[in-house]
């Protein structure tokens, strides 16, 4: 079972990335920064990038992962691939999210509530 859900649209659309990359798997990861303490940093992998304890999740035509170190940030995440007007891009709807810019990268976590993962 997966820490996080991704939806049919952002399934499609990491595969579409992997193979336009031709990486093994999109990444998304927490860091330090940001206008709210932290941000959400995307990225591609191959396979031997990956190590132990990282979150893997198999799509339909491509792989996303999350390195061991911000599972804790991302539980019950669930990512979403939208298209509008002005652009399309990937939404994150964070449950663990104190605080978030509208910028849509940079988030807050109240440390206190999260769970680490041992």
């Amino acid at each position: 079972m997966s820490i996080l859900t991704l939806t049919p649209a952002a399934n499609q659309q990491i595969g579409k990335l992997c193979k336009e990359n031709d990486c093994y798997a999109i990444t998304l990861n927490i860091k330090g920064g940001g206008c709210a303490g932290f941000e959400y940093d995307w990225g591609t992998a191959q396979v031997e990038d990956l190590q132990p304890g990282d979150e893997v999740v198999a799509c339909d035509q491509g792989t996303f992962a999350i390195s061991a170190d911000s599972v804790m940030f991302l539980i019950g995440t669930e990512v979403d691939y939208v298209k509008s007007i002005v652009g399309a891009n990937f939404e994150i709807n964070n449950p663990n999210a104190q605080s978030s810019c509208g910028c849509g990268v940079s988030v807050n976590f109240d440390m206190d509530n999260l769970v680490p993962q041992f």
